[in-house]
């Protein structure tokens, strides 16, 4: 018991460590040279990337963001912990994602990553999620398409756990709501821009819950650009650094 206990916690912090390379932001700042946190949505996420940069640099974000979720999960059964540690360590990546170290707590939505964990705690359930997303985004409702996703895992673990190969639902459909919270603060939590600051606060949390932005234009949000305080402040660091 001891030794599965401390298994269990360094796989908690490796997979709180793993989740916050925010590899979306190196690969802008190196190719780039600038804060995508300031650019477009300021997510730091594949969608991101592919506004900010190009779609290529988007391809190994994609695949690193989804591995590491799904790598820490695998690895948790590999070493035999039960489904609600997995669940637990597949969660703290997702956190690490949204609340990098790396990047003073300021990272992503953690939409891939979240994936990664669901496709190996649920494959038929993950694979689902994923189809839901992508049916959206082709008629560009993608962060619609997520949250409605998300929100339904917990409802299909629950009710349908034979028929999608779940043999223990309480410790998954425990686990996928407390997923659904982390996604749901992230977008609440995230602060507001120069283009959003007289955003009354009630249409703001509609729009960052269903369409994870801060204004009904999608264009203007994604396309947007620092303002001049803004880049003031990341040249400030840059010359600190």
């Amino acid at each position: 018991m001891a030794t599965e206990f401390i298994l269990f916690i360094l796989l908690i912090l490796t997979a709180y460590l793993l989740g916050s390379v925010p590899l979306a932001y190196l690969v802008v700042k190196w190719s780039r040279g600038i804060d995508i946190r300031r650019y477009g949505s300021g997510n730091v996420g594949a969608a991101n990337v592919v506004a900010v940069a190009s779609k290529w640099l988007a391809i190994p974000v994609i695949i690193f963001d989804l591995g590491k979720g799904a790598a820490m999960v695998w690895v948790a059964q590999l070493l035999g912990l039960g489904i609600a540690q997995q669940a637990t360590v597949g969660l703290v990546a997702i956190i690490g994602h949204n609340w990098p170290v790396f990047l003073g707590l300021s990272g992503g939505r953690g939409a891939l990553t979240l994936a990664g964990v669901v496709i190996i705690l649920a494959p038929k359930l993950g694979l689902m999620l994923m189809a839901v997303v992508f049916l959206c985004g082709l008629f560009q409702q993608m962060a619609l398409g997520a949250v409605l996703a998300i929100a339904s895992l917990p409802i299909f673990s629950w009710f349908l756990a034979q028929p999608l190969g779940i043999e223990e639902p309480l410790p998954v459909t425990l686990g996928f709501v407390a997923i659904f919270l982390v996604t749901v603060i992230r977008r609440l939590t995230a602060p507001r821009t120069s283009v959003t600051a007289s955003v009354p606060p009630g249409e703001l949390i509609i729009n960052r819950l269903l369409f994870d932005r801060d204004i009904r234009d999608r264009k203007a949000w994604i396309r947007r650009l620092p303002s001049e305080a803004e880049l003031s402040k990341q040249q400030e660091k840059q010359g600190k650094g």
